[in-house]
């Protein structure tokens, strides 16, 4: 299983060379960097500089990057000001654009396969014009992605604007093929189903997002700690031609909870979850 842990979880605090080596240490060898700057300063080429040394030091890979959703997102702090690729104002869209932009030009120093990407932020309806801007932003953005071996995997949101649907329906009538999806369980379990934005999502899906809550939070818990159906989830996602990364986004709890054992732990069973349904899907 390619297991990958999202620092969404130290999201509160600085991803510090001794936090990576506590990561290595717990055999957590891939990450997904989340791009707030009190946590992974992405804008600052120095700092970037300096964390691809530790990265090789601590042999760690990238396998991909969260991109920013909030500005000014300090340690400490709940919520910022919010980016959106989809906002209907020009110069606060161009403003996401290059906020994106920054994010995407750490690949030419630490290389990462996926910008994990939102069309927009909160709950938002599907309004044409949020459509129209965020066309007009990925059209741009998947351009400068790919001249730095990048791919734009667009999540699926708890909102109708990040609906599966949504989201297939948006590549389909754009024509935007470079394009690829990443599927988060999580918020497929608060609105139709894990296994039902799976199914409609999963041409498309290169990458995730594994999480659990209980239908009504977003609350990033550790899998099995909530409501999602995990032996139907892991069946869906195990019926698919290459194995997906599976990558845990999970939200701090509590003082240094869910811990990295737990991490490791959880790995571990949703490996063994996962091969009975691959061997039913071999053919």
């Amino acid at each position: 299983m390619h297991g990958v842990l999202s620092t969404y979880r130290y999201v509160k605090q600085p991803l510090t060379s001794s936090l990576l080596r506590e990561i290595a240490r717990a055999g957590v060898a891939r990450l997904e960097l989340f791009c707030a700057p009190g946590h992974f300063s992405y804008a600052s080429q120095q700092y970037v500089r300096d964390f691809a040394g530790l990265v090789a030091e601590f042999g760690l890979e990238v396998h991909s990057l969260h991109s920013p959703t909030e500005r000014d997102f300090a340690p400490g702090r709940e919520s910022g000001v919010p980016i959106s690729i989809s906002d209907p104002e020009r110069i606060r869209r161009l403003d996401a654009m290059d906020e994106v932009k920054r994010a995407l030009e750490v690949a030419e120093r630490i290389p990462f396969r996926y910008l994990v990407q939102h069309m927009g932020h909160s709950r938002q309806s599907a309004d044409p014009r949020k459509l129209d801007a965020a066309f007009n932003s990925l059209e741009h953005l998947c351009i400068f992605a790919k001249a730095r071996g990048v791919t734009i995997a667009l999540e699926n949101t708890p909102d109708e604007l990040g609906s599966p649907t949504t989201l297939q329906q948006f590549i389909k009538e754009t024509h935007l093929n470079d394009l690829r999806l990443c599927f988060d369980i999580g918020h497929a379990h608060i609105e139709s189903g894990a296994a039902a934005g799976f199914e409609v999502m999963r041409d498309r899906v290169v990458t995730t997002h594994i999480h659990d809550n209980h239908g009504e939070k977003d609350d990033h818990l550790l899998p099995y700690e909530g409501a999602i159906d995990w032996d139907a989830a892991l069946s869906a996602l195990a019926a698919v031609p290459e194995p997906l990364p599976i990558v845990l986004e999970l939200k701090e709890q509590a003082a240094a909870s869910p811990s990295l054992e737990e991490v490791r732990a959880t790995f571990d069973k949703l490996e063994k979850g996962f091969e009975p349904h691959r061997q039913a899907a071999r053919p």
